[in-house]
């Protein structure tokens, strides 16, 4: 199984970002969904989550900037940000929670590559 992001860049501050992660490979199921982010010389936090019946969760500091939703036929969980921020520079990292399909019994969690995020000011 792996995770693969991709749509991060170089954005003015005001822009916006759109974020993609996919998983692929033995995948019996996916629960839950979420980006986390590392800003430079800052340990690594959560920016949202999202469970396999969609309900949502957001850091304080991007609600109502960011929007995170997933495709389940595609096993693909996106991060729509806007009015980005130059305290949104991060490497942003997807995570899910995957059982295989040779294994289905246990729930194993995966991460992302990471995806580089910086905004200007």
């Amino acid at each position: 199984v792996q995770l693969q992001a991709s749509g991060g860049g170089l954005v003015q501050a005001g822009g916006s970002l759109r974020l993609s992660c996919a998983a692929s490979g033995s995948i019996f199921s996916i629960n839950a969904m979420a980006w986390y982010r590392q800003p430079p010389g800052k340990r690594r936090e959560l920016v949202a989550s999202i469970t396999s019946g969609g309900s949502t969760n957001y850091a304080d500091s991007v609600k109502g900037r960011f929007t995170i939703s997933r495709d389940s036929a595609k096993n693909t969980v996106y991060l729509q940000m806007n009015s980005l921020k130059p305290e949104d520079t991060a490497v942003y990292y997807c995570n899910a929670a995957i059982r295989r399909v040779y294994d289905s019994i246990y729930e194993n969690t995966y991460w992302g590559q990471g995806t580089q995020v910086t905004v200007s000011s």
